[in-house]
């Protein structure tokens, strides 16, 4: 490793080597390559000629199909240096390996031909990876959420108790926002095309000369490629580039996995102040450099830290997209080539450690009761007036004790620092023909926790478990943390 320069803490800390691979320089040129190669292919399935003789030949294509991933780096940067410009030089490079087919490597192309459908093919298998690692987060949320879809505990709204839930339901909260990004992410892989082979311009003028106004073949040449390359069709219209608007879509995409992952690594984060759940914790873990005692909830907090640079990441190819001008203008490409890389491993990272959070989630039961009994009195209130009412009570009356005695009950807990006594002031007080034995008889937990039980099993049977039956060959990633 080199020390004396700077290194992605992407590559060095988070991000997964199957991702690393895909944004690799070898799984660059060496799409480059195989892309030439397609181009090379349909024209001479096209009988690209010239007075009547084929200008390509087998003997040329097996020749660059015998140096696709061989890729002479030394003599590509070389030239680089010379003619500053890195599709040319892989060209020349590749024309070294390749004495046989150097004349018609690239021909007719123009340098979005391999670099813009080497993005599109390398964004599609990035997101086949991250749709992968999302199917296992969601899978390994549905087992947690289906344990403990029973378990009651407090619920929050503005970070103030409410009525219970059980630690399972709020579980499947997390699930629906993942749920949401799949729908997302399953659109966008299905909506990604290649550029094809437009030309400069994306008239296909070259192209309109080489076959000499062939309007079949032209039509087939992009049909072919695709084909070849493993994608359905191409855009039907573009400029020199495809349009950056796609860059975008993938983008956002990244982006909203960010934003469920954050949501969900917040909610860990809070839970485990309260000491009701906890990420897991290594044996040998240090929790603080300086209080030893400490179990931090680092990985959440780096979950939150990478979400929200994926989040503002994802602004580049927006801005990107809006400000290219006509046919083509190259400021994109400094910009996507760190933006959309990084998303990515960005991305990766924070679903690794998603899995990792998720896989070894700690529940402290006897926390969690503890939290909600010192609660519940409050909750209880509303079914005790209604059976006081029942039994010949004023709503009204009753309504105004319950405030009162709730008041001082709180006052109590919060001034005073005692435990919850709101039953035994109703149990004293002349509005409510109630004991103490009674009134405990409402401190069932349970009780109030809804159909928080039945919606996860209605939900992982209906929505998760259809799912990842028809994605049951994507299961069982597991995650490699490097820290």
């Amino acid at each position: 490793m080199s020390t004396d320069r700077y290194v992605s803490p992407l590559s060095e800390r988070y991000a997964s080597k199957e991702m690393q691979h895909i944004f690799s320089q070898d799984k660059k040129f060496s799409t480059w390559r195989k892309l030439w190669i397609a181009l090379a292919e349909t024209e001479k399935e096209l009988d690209l000629s010239m007075d009547g003789k084929p200008v390509i030949t087998d003997e040329m294509i097996e020749e660059m199909k015998a140096h696709i991933t061989d890729i002479n780096y030394d003599v590509a940067r070389e030239r680089e240096k010379q003619v500053r410009h890195d599709v040319m030089s892989h060209v020349y490079a590749y024309g070294v390996q390749c004495p046989k087919a150097a004349g018609i490597i690239h021909l007719g192309a123009t340098s979005c031909y391999v670099g813009d459908n080497t993005d599109i093919i390398i964004m599609r298998e990035g997101l086949e990876l991250i749709k992968k690692k999302l199917v296992n987060v969601i899978a390994t949320l549905a087992g947690f959420a289906k344990k403990y879809k029973d378990e009651p505990t407090l619920a929050f709204t503005h970070f103030q108790p409410a009525q219970p839930t059980s630690v399972g339901k709020r579980a499947t909260l997390w699930i629906n926002e993942f749920m949401l990004d799949l729908e997302d992410l399953d659109y966008v892989i299905g909506s990604l095309k290649l550029l094809g082979c437009k030309g400069t311009t994306g008239t296909q003028a070259s192209f309109k000369e080489l076959f000499n106004n062939d309007t079949e073949k032209l039509d087939a040449l992009d049909r072919k490629i695709a084909e070849k390359m493993g994608f359905a069709a191409c855009y039907p219209v573009s400029g020199q580039t495809y349009s950056r608007k796609v860059d975008t879509r993938v983008l956002n995409v990244l982006s909203g996995i960010a934003a469920s992952a954050h949501k969900m690594s917040n909610d860990i984060r809070l839970l485990q102040h309260l000491k009701e759940v906890e990420e897991p914790f290594e044996k040998n873990q240090i929790g603080s450099s300086a209080m030893a005692y400490k179990r931090n909830p680092m990985r959440s907090e780096r979950i939150a830290s990478l979400a929200r640079y994926v989040i503002v990441d994802g602004l580049n190819p927006a801005i990107t997209s809006a400000t290219q001008w006509f046919e083509r203008t190259l400021d994109d490409s400094a910009n996507k080539r760190i933006s959309v890389a990084e998303s990515f491993l960005a991305t990766d990272g924070i679903l690794d450690l998603c899995l990792n959070v998720t896989n070894g989630l700690v529940v402290n039961s006897k926390v969690i009761e503890r939290h909600i009994m010192s609660e519940l009195p409050f909750m209880v209130t509303e079914n005790i007036m209604m059976d006081a009412v029942k039994a010949g009570g004023n709503r009204q009356e009753l309504h105004e004790s319950i405030r009162k005695l709730s008041m001082e009950a709180g006052k109590h807990v919060k001034q005073d620092g005692k435990d919850n006594d709101l039953l035994e002031l109703i149990a004293a007080s002349d509005d409510f023909d109630l004991t103490l034995e009674e009134l405990n008889g409402y401190m069932v937990p349970a009780d109030y926790i809804g159909r928080s039980a039945e919606q996860v099993e209605k939900y992982l049977a209906e929505v998760i478990d259809p799912m990842l039956s028809k994605e049951k060959d994507l299961l069982g990633v597991e995650a490699v943390i490097s820290v």
